[in-house]
């Protein structure tokens, strides 16, 4: 099984401070381990929140459609 992360981009970080269920954290430490499995490269959970969301707006396509739309009213 590939998982769709791969490994993760060193970037400069905007520092966010959010809360969220146990229940998907407990998801999140159990893809990090999965993810070091697959890839070799341990990561603190909290490092795969950015790119999850940004594969997440990727992949949506109304999202790409607003934007397009908002982009080209500008």
């Amino acid at each position: 099984m590939k998982l769709k992360l791969g490994n993760l981009l060193d970037d400069k970080p905007v520092r966010l401070s959010i809360e969220m269920p146990a229940a998907v954290h407990r998801d999140l430490v159990a893809y990090a381990d999965a993810l070091a499995t697959q890839t070799g490269q341990a990561t603190e959970p909290a490092k795969l929140i950015p790119p999850m969301l940004a594969r997440f707006m990727a992949t949506d396509r109304a999202f790409a459609q607003a934007r397009r739309s908002s982009r080209g009213s500008a």
